[in-house]
């Protein structure tokens, strides 16, 4: 597949590329090497799974609320497509998954979704693994706005945002879902435009 052909959001945005390597680098450095024999789910991926496309695992899982598209159906990764808005249940057995993401997707659920979202994905967790998550910053959406209007960054992403997350509400989701404080950590990447958070079971 050549670069030329490659996507990596459905929409358009100058600087898509270099911001999902990014994502992808921060999350694979929260995500210790040991865990990587076992099996991932990466929530929210998109049609144009660019993470899973770029990490490591014996087996590789997806829930989108759309279809892979052909970039997608490429590779190998088991696909299930959801609504998590209207149903956040995920269709997988308690423990199964040794790692789990969800870049840059919470903010296009409803709170009242992400809420029972994180309780599920405590459930699929297996002891000792770990959920990698990332966010924009709440400060940033004006930015990342005006970013969309004059092409920096997908419209159609931006469009979609429902709401904004801070360090310490992110915290509140996590502990919510059944992840001890003393087992999470949260940061700031991309010029401090996003927050990341990372919880182990």
């Amino acid at each position: 597949m050549s670069n030329s052909n490659q996507r990596f959001t459905r929409g358009k945005g100058i600087l898509e590329p270099m911001l999902a390597r990014l994502r992808a680098n921060r999350a694979n450095r929260l995500i210790p090497a040991e865990l990587r024999a076992g099996r991932i789910l990466d929530i929210g991926c998109g049609s144009y799974p660019y993470f899973l496309a770029h990490t490591s695992f014996q087996q590789k899982f997806a829930v989108d609320q759309l279809p892979p598209n052909e970039q997608g159906q490429a590779l190998n990764i088991q696909w299930h497509t959801l609504d998590l808005n209207s149903t956040p249940k995920l269709p997988f057995e308690d423990n199964f998954f040794s790692a789990i993401t969800l870049l840059a997707v919470v903010e296009h659920l409803n709170p009242n979704s992400m809420a029972e979202l994180f309780k599920e994905t405590h459930r699929v967790l297996q002891p000792g693994g770990v959920v990698v998550m990332t966010t924009p910053a709440a400060w940033s959406d004006g930015l990342l706005k005006f970013m969309a209007r004059v092409g920096l960054v997908s419209k159609e992403e931006i469009h979609e945002h429902v709401f904004a997350y801070t360090l310490p509400l992110i915290g509140w989701y996590f502990g919510r879902g059944g992840f001890e404080m003393t087992k999470v950590k949260f940061g700031y990447f991309e010029f401090m435009l996003n927050l990341w958070g990372v919880a182990k079971k």
